[in-house]
């Protein structure tokens, strides 16, 4: 028997974003992960990592378990229901929302044209009596620096309802206003009152200049325009009238919280070192924009009807080629290029993982899939020459070229392992999706003989894998090196490689499903199979049993992809949100959360289904 943790489960965690920061908060209600002033930079509460490292509670004195948790339909706001035994409270949180407020300055931080909306960099709490009486607590101790800077808090104004907070040299000043009376106590402010049926009380954190809440009658209207600006982003979108539609929708807003707004950049996550081995040392930090994500999030972005997002993303890429040429895995949300790993060795990591880490050594690392990636996001966005932007032209050479230079040589593969280079057979497929697509946007520029020069190209790598990366049953292998399954050969089907009605593409599909599984949900790999530098075991990949559920569709299998799309969705937390890996026999989320490539595959598996449902 699993022993209790002090720690919530990952999977129990809302999410809230502004697009350009994101908070957990766990059911207590307690903030278990802020970090300021975006979703990369140090955590102010970081007891997601360490149950000292900082946290912001409002709730009920004497209890720690709701009685309810969702979000208000369409929205990122999170409501809270509690029961007592002398009465219930609700509590609303959300990250504010507002105008652009740029009128008068222009933004410091925008890449991306302004819209109608900008964050407001206020994280607002509200709770209302609805019966009875209960006691409430506010108890808010940030621990700036990923915990290594306490707080210290003075009085702002005449009375008790505004606080400042900062460390010295923690780069951050917090201030707190509430209708509330706090108190200090070292680095907590602390406040607690009696609320009586029909009252409302607010408490407003807040980073920048721009001014927050200070009443409860601004806070209420500052809720309801971010509540329908949600809903109205939602609006835009195309999902279909099925049973899975909530799915869709909460998974795209999830993707556009984990959008940063100022450059379109899609963080992989809102996290870092969350374990994907519980206790375990596969701890990494995903606060950042890989560029291999960038064809999936234009799939399903693009499928919902979400082309604003796309847009902004391809642009962020583009620009990232425009200004390194040769591409990295991954980089800052901002666009940086360093992303030194390094560990916190003062953090217990959570439930005792660690290391903990900041940064990802992953940057440096040589993986070949990252060209066909860029290319194809590019295809998906063009499709006709009047998209195509001929300054981008000589950028998408290049990257086909260096395809060409490359694809012989071994890489780390989709996986970043960390073990020995191979000759990783996704990778080269990759590498054929790079020519391929950028056979295809040759040929609108009209540039046959470069198309030509590129197709035999694609044809030379597609023959190569074929011969190298296909053991005796027909089945697709993880490198030319074994036999041994790996479940990013599934994108053979995905990406064009070979056609779905290709025997060797079934029978790597039917292996993967038969042999790649734990109670039918997909592994990466098996650990013992394959040298990726790091100890211990992993749970179940969501994002390759999501592609195992495409590549039934695509095989004609379309039973099996339903029973398995809905066995997949019941795995969703309770507020539809996942992690990077699902224990399949206990149904616990691991590694970091929520992440976007899991959504993202949710999105494009589940259209599949449907459309095959229907006919299509």
């Amino acid at each position: 028997m699993r022993a209790l943790s002090p720690f919530p489960p990952i999977e129990s965690y809302g999410f809230l974003s502004d697009c350009e920061t994101t908070a957990l908060i766990a059911p207590s209600g307690n903030v278990e992960w802020l970090c300021l002033p975006r979703l990369d930079s140090p955590s102010v509460f970081g007891a997601l990592l360490d149950r000292g490292a900082g946290g912001f509670r409002l709730g009920p004195s004497d209890l720690r378990v709701p009685a309810a948790r969702r979000y208000l339909p369409g929205t990122m706001v999170l409501e809270t229901s509690w029961g007592t035994p002398t009465g219930w409270i609700v509590v609303l949180d959300v990250l504010l929302m507002g105008p652009w407020h740029h009128d008068t300055e222009r933004s410091v931080t925008h890449r991306r044209a302004p819209t109608d909306y900008d964050a407001e960099h206020v994280l607002l709490r509200m709770v209302r009596c609805v019966s009875g009486e209960v006691q409430i607590t506010l108890d808010c101790e940030p621990m700036f620096d990923y915990g290594r800077m306490p707080g210290r808090w003075e009085y702002r104004g005449p009375g008790y309802h505004e606080g400042s907070c900062q460390a010295d040299g923690g780069g951050v000043e917090l201030r707190l206003t509430t209708d509330l009376r706090l108190g200090f106590e070292g680095g907590r402010a602390i406040a607690r009152t009696l609320l009586k049926d029909g009252d409302t009380r607010f408490c407003a954190l807040s980073w920048t200049e721009h001014e927050p809440p200070h009443d409860l009658a601004e806070a209420e209207r500052r809720l309801v325009w971010t509540a329908h600006h949600w809903q109205h982003w939602l609006a835009r979108g195309h999902f279909p009238d099925h049973p899975f539609r909530a799915d869709l929708e909460r998974s795209a807003l999830t993707l556009k919280g984990l959008v940063f707004a100022p450059t379109g950049a899609l963080a992989a996550a809102a996290t870092t070192s969350l374990p994907e081995t519980p206790g375990g040392e596969r701890n990494w930090d995903y606060r950042y924009c890989w560029i291999r994500d960038s064809t999936f999030a234009l799939w399903g972005l693009f499928t919902l009807g979400l082309d604003w997002e796309a847009d902004d993303f391809r642009r962020f890429i583009t620009e990232i080629a425009n200004r390194y040429v040769d591409l990295q895995v991954m980089y800052g949300v901002g666009g940086e290029r360093d992303l030194a790993e390094h560990t916190l060795e003062d953090l217990y990591g959570y439930e005792g993982a660690r290391p903990v880490r900041v940064g990802n050594d992953a940057y440096t690392h040589r993986q070949h899939d990252v060209w066909g990636a860029m290319l194809d996001s590019v295809w998906l966005h063009t499709r006709h020459r009047d998209r195509l932007d001929e300054r981008m032209w000589p950028v998408l050479v290049h990257q086909v070229e260096t395809a060409v230079q490359h694809w012989r040589e071994p890489d780390r593969g989709i996986w970043e392992v960390r073990g020995e280079p191979r000759h990783f057979t996704s990778s080269k497929v990759m590498c054929w999706v790079a020519l391929d697509r950028g056979a295809r946007l040759a040929e609108l520029r009209d540039d046959r003989p470069l198309a030509e020069r590129w197709r035999g190209i694609a044809d030379e790598i597609r023959a190569d894998v074929v011969e190298h990366g296909v053991d005796e049953r027909g089945v697709f292998t993880q490198h030319y090196d074994t036999t041994a399954l790996d479940a990013s050969v599934l994108l053979v089907p995905l990406v064009n490689f070979l056609p779905a009605h290709d025997d060797r593409v079934r029978a790597t599909v039917l292996a993967i499903q038969d042999e790649l599984t734990v109670d039918d949900l997909v592994l990466r790999y098996r650990t013992e199979e394959t040298d990726d530098g790091v100890n211990g075991r992993e749970g179940t990949f969501t994002v390759c049993s999501f592609w195992l559920v495409s590549a039934l569709v695509e095989i004609g299998e379309t039973e099996r992809a339903r029973r398995l799309c809905a066995k997949l969705l019941s795995f969703a937390g309770p507020l539809g949100l996942y992690a990077e890996e699902i224990d399949a026999h206990s149904g616990r989320h691991l590694g970091n959360f929520p992440q976007a490539l899991t959504h993202l595959a949710l999105i494009n598996a589940v259209f599949r289904v449907i459309h095959a449902e229907e006919g299509h």
